[in-house]
């Protein structure tokens, strides 16, 4: 018993130091700088590496959800989007570009397991640095840094073009997904998991969805979210996609990362020693943004997008129009 309430005081004292860490610290959006230097702070430190391993984003936990090493969920999620995208049936050799490629996961898994030629660029310089690091001899997966907003490749450069998280980073929707196309090749396929929120043009953020909302945006260093249905319509009024923007919501396949992430920390607190005072309260700051995150997950206010387009042999002559009338 004594034992039991040791534990709950320590669970209580740093729920208290987090929320006020939280609370005092905001990491707005301000600029593409802004993005790159927190990567940059998180690669450095190896704190994210350590608790979520190569990949940082969302796993994989089947359907219906079943309990599984959070690890091991993330791995499992490159490979359930390869089949969900189809690109599991191209050939060897595949060029894909990987927008917003973090420390490569994804990418060596596409190189070394599919024998794909892998590009991965990021706006973070600290983290092409360790993506080439963990990247061994043999593998096809080179890493850049380059802005998703301009990328630096031609036009139709790539069979693929794959995107993890990346979207919610960027401050102009319709750019990103003009850009995400147009380095396709014709017939080649863009496959894109992203968060995103409800589309409030059907349903308007309530009174408690609003400041859950900005403090999403606020604390990532997030200028917005776009809806499903809505970057579906950027996608489509670029003018390079070949019929209609396959969807999919995996909100429930990958709902019990948030809660797993917390997890990681009390089952390894070795992590905590190895980092220090510094890295502990890194660590904790971020307990109040994944609780919201799964709360906004868990009601609908958010929602885990997939996208897949093919892109056309010609570009519609009515895109630049599009353009301007598409809605986030």
């Amino acid at each position: 018993m004594n034992w039991l309430l040791s534990t709950s005081a320590i669970v209580l004292a740093i729920l208290i130091i987090s929320i006020a860490l939280y609370l005092i610290t905001a990491r707005r959006y301000q600029s593409s700088d802004s993005v790159a230097n927190s990567y940059d702070e998180w690669t450095q430190d190896g704190i994210l590496e350590f608790y979520w391993g190569e990949h940082i984003h969302l796993g994989h936990y089947g359907s219906p959800p079943q309990s599984k090493d959070f690890l091991v969920a993330k791995s499992d999620f490159v490979h359930e989007m390869v089949r969900w995208g189809g690109l599991n049936k191209l050939p060897r050799g595949t060029t894909v570009l990987d927008v917003g490629c973090g420390i490569g996961g994804s990418s060596r898994i596409l190189a070394a397991d599919y024998d794909f030629d892998v590009t991965g660029v990021t706006i973070s310089p600290q983290q092409v640095r360790r993506a080439t690091e963990l990247t061994p001899p043999g593998v096809s997966a080179k890493f850049l840094v380059d802005d998703a907003m301009a990328l630096s490749f031609p036009d139709a450069s790539f069979d693929v073009v794959w995107s993890i998280e990346a979207g919610p980073h960027m401050p102009d929707k319709a750019v990103f997904a003009k850009e995400l196309m147009r380095v396709l090749k014709p017939g080649g396929i863009l496959v894109v998991a992203d968060w995103n929120q409800r589309d409030d043009r059907q349903k308007p953020l309530n009174f408690w969805e609003k400041p859950v909302m900005r403090q999403l945006l606020d604390q990532w260093s997030h200028p917005a979210f776009s809806s499903i249905e809505g970057f579906s319509e950027l996608l489509e009024a670029t003018g390079f996609v070949e019929g209609k923007v396959i969807t999919a919501d995996w909100t429930q396949e990958t709902l019990p990362s948030w809660f797993d992430t917390i997890w990681q920390g009390i089952v390894k607190p070795q992590g905590w020693m190895r980092f220090g005072v510094s890295g502990f309260i890194k660590s904790v700051r971020e307990v109040p943004t994944i609780l919201l995150m799964r709360l906004a997950f868990g009601t609908g206010l958010c929602r885990f997008g997939m996208f897949r387009a093919v892109r056309a042999n010609s570009v519609s002559k009515s895109a630049d129009v599009s353009m301007e009338t598409a809605q986030v």
